[in-house]
């Protein structure tokens, strides 16, 4: 997994949920359109100093946004998935209405 590439994906996640442009997003943190970029499409790491702004400007924490566990191989998702689920008869209905109400 290339964390850069996944980072920046989390990122690129993270700005949009909060209906930010990359535009508003690199003003805000004092970088160019063109760093950002580069940062979400994973082609740097951001500086630490960056790093911090970016949380701030998106509100999140440092757990937020380093977790990316939903990005794992599918296979290991169903496996944790499932898992779960044959333990627990709840957690299993609670899945499943969720699954039906997205599907």
């Amino acid at each position: 997994m290339d964390i850069k590439k996944v980072l920046g994906k989390r990122i690129k996640d993270l700005r949009k949920a909060k209906g930010l442009t990359q535009e508003k997003v690199a003003e805000l943190i004092g970088i160019e359109t063109k760093s950002f970029s580069n940062i979400e499409t994973g082609k740097v790491f951001p500086i630490a100093e960056n790093l911090n702004k970016i949380m701030d400007v998106l509100g999140v924490t440092p757990f937020d946004l380093f977790n990316y566990e939903y990005l794992a191989p599918k296979e290991d998702l169903l496996k944790e998935m499932n898992s779960a689920m044959s333990e627990d008869e709840e957690l299993t209905r609670i899945m499943y209405k969720i699954f039906k109400s997205i599907k």
